[in-house]
């Protein structure tokens, strides 16, 4: 695969984490406590198949710098830092969730993804969005 390849599978990933995160919480919102499981499992391993094609991508690629110099630069920076700290910061919480309802000890785990489901849909919105912001709109990369 090309460095080129990379940014749109990162992206499709977060969009698809988002898929599997609502479809989820739509069915345990409905009491179908079996396909809230599957969802948020496909949801935990689609992330987990973004960290690893990302960390792959950056440690080719380096970091990517924004290249307009327009108001869509600030834009740009609003986004990404509270993705970056965010995505960085949900990681242990979003395990610890998983595996108090795999445990099945379901109040903490409730108490936690109130928290966390809402930061895991935030962060996979923002990763689509600084992927169109810097691939797409500012067509940072291209060859």
């Amino acid at each position: 695969m090309t460095p080129a390849m990379y940014p749109p599978i990162i992206a499709f990933l977060n969009l698809l984490g988002l898929f599997f995160l609502v479809l989820g919480r739509n069915q345990i919102k409905k009491g179908h406590r079996g396909e809230h499981k599957k969802l948020m499992l496909c949801a935990l391993a689609s992330s987990a198949l973004f960290l690893v094609i990302y960390l792959i991508y950056h440690a080719q690629v380096g970091s990517v710098p924004y290249p307009l110099r327009d108001w869509t630069r600030v834009l740009y920076f609003l986004i990404l830092f509270p993705h970056i700290l965010l995505a960085a910061l949900m990681v242990p919480f979003i395990l610890a969730a998983v595996w108090f309802a795999l445990k099945g000890r379901f109040e903490i785990h409730r108490k936690l993804v109130k928290w966390v489901w809402p930061v895991w849909a935030y962060v996979s919105v923002t990763g689509v969005l600084v992927y169109i912001m810097l691939y797409l709109y500012a067509g940072a990369g291209a060859e």
